[in-house]
């Protein structure tokens, strides 16, 4: 008898824990990114890549980077730092250096609505300044 009542409960906490995990994952915003070798970022399907994003949601980047012409002595071969378009201060927590490959972050989008712009690091080619694109929050 107390076998089955602790089968029973395991079986609930595995069920009420896969649904809690799905309500999760459901309200995280993924992004995909390609930090590419041409000093370059990509999204998929956009000619002029741009991130929108709800004030204060949970975001996931999944970016993948390329290798440029050069990098970083610690490997790393791409930045990706949020600034404030209006006077270009670092968003604290969004600051990354990106190395070769795939890599999944996850942050929560700025609380204030508005403008901001991401901007390589990394002095990557002779190309880097224009590795950059717009990023909104909206309400």
């Amino acid at each position: 008898m107390i076998g089955d009542s602790l089968r029973h409960a395991v079986r609930t906490t595995l069920a009420i824990g896969s649904l809690l995990a799905g309500i999760s994952t459901a309200q995280v915003h993924v992004i995909t990114v390609l930090a590419d070798k041409d000093s370059r970022y990509k999204i998929a399907g956009e000619r002029k890549p741009e991130i929108t994003v709800k004030a204060g949601e949970p975001v996931l980047l999944r970016i993948t980077a390329r290798r440029g012409k050069t990098w970083n002595r610690d490997g790393s071969i791409h930045g990706f730092s949020l600034l404030r378009a209006k006077d270009r201060s670092k968003v604290p927590g969004w600051d990354l250096l990106l190395r070769p490959g795939e890599q999944e972050i996850t942050l929560t989008a700025p609380d204030e609505p508005g403008e901001y712009v991401v901007v390589c690091t990394v002095i990557c080619s002779e190309e880097h300044e224009g590795m950059n694109m717009r990023f909104v929050v909206t309400p």
